[in-house]
């Protein structure tokens, strides 16, 4: 049965020698793994390229679904958003693969969740558009507000008595925890700030600099680690922080 929806491209590795397995996060059923056949072929017949299955693509799709395929495939596909930006501006593309690694990473299981799925389109519309200023800031707020959908988001008790953000049981305490995995001063205070921030824009108040936010990512990563089992090391990390300046 043919279905339309929408979905957003997380990973796509190549199959055979014209082939592409593509991950999509879609509105409809959530993870989902394609095969599409013959994009990185080079006839000049093949309507479609590979390089438009780049992560984190936004795409309307006509898809065949199988409830009992590991593998879907895909009738018809277009642009649902095109990008001015994230495609070419090295920074956001760094960020956007960040945040799609994140994803297939968390995204283990194929329910889909519509309330997911349109954070995660305005996420990356957001991203697309940001200034310099906010896209800096961009991959905390992400993983901060990511971390509600999947029912460990840190809670916003931070006050004069609960200063000291425990990253294993995810809330401010009132003084050191007895393991090391804790987040005190300005650290402790901009995750605060960040929990409060409801849309990207009010990133730019923000004034991180690089060591900072370094601090924070790795932070953060832990607490993910932390409440997402089996979760591995983030390969985009190195190169985020390469470019993650302020």
């Amino acid at each position: 049965m043919l279905h339309k929806t929408k979905g957003l491209v997380l990973r796509a590795v190549k199959y055979g020698d014209t082939s592409l397995i593509v991950s999509i996060y879609t509105e409809m059923f959530g993870m989902q793994s394609y095969i599409i056949n013959g994009v990185r072929s080079s006839s000049s017949r093949v309507p479609y390229r590979a390089n438009l299955f780049q992560p984190a693509t936004l795409l309307d799709l006509v898809v065949y679904h199988n409830e009992r395929a590991s593998l879907q495939r895909i009738k018809e596909f277009r642009w649902d958003k095109v990008y001015m930006d994230i495609f070419r501006n090295v920074h956001k593309n760094t960020i956007a693969l960040f945040m799609t690694e994140l994803l297939v990473k968390c995204l283990t299981q194929p329910e889909a969740n519509a309330d997911l799925y349109a954070f995660l389109e305005d996420a990356f519309i957001q991203l697309d558009t940001a200034e310099p200023e906010v896209a800096a800031n961009f991959p905390l707020y992400f993983m901060l507000h990511l971390a509600h959908f999947f029912g460990f988001r840190i809670q916003d008790n931070y006050g004069h008595h609960s200063m000291v953000l425990d990253l294993q049981e995810g809330y401010f305490a009132e003084g050191r925890p007895l393991h090391p995995n804790f987040l005190e001063g300005e650290l402790s205070m901009i995750t605060d700030q960040l929990l409060k921030t409801m849309h990207p824009l009010e990133l730019s108040i923000l004034k991180l600099n690089r060591g900072q936010r370094h601090a924070l990512l790795e932070a953060y990563i832990s607490f993910y680690q932390f409440h997402q089992p089996g979760m591995s090391s983030m390969k985009s990390m190195a190169v985020l922080k390469e470019i993650y300046g302020g």
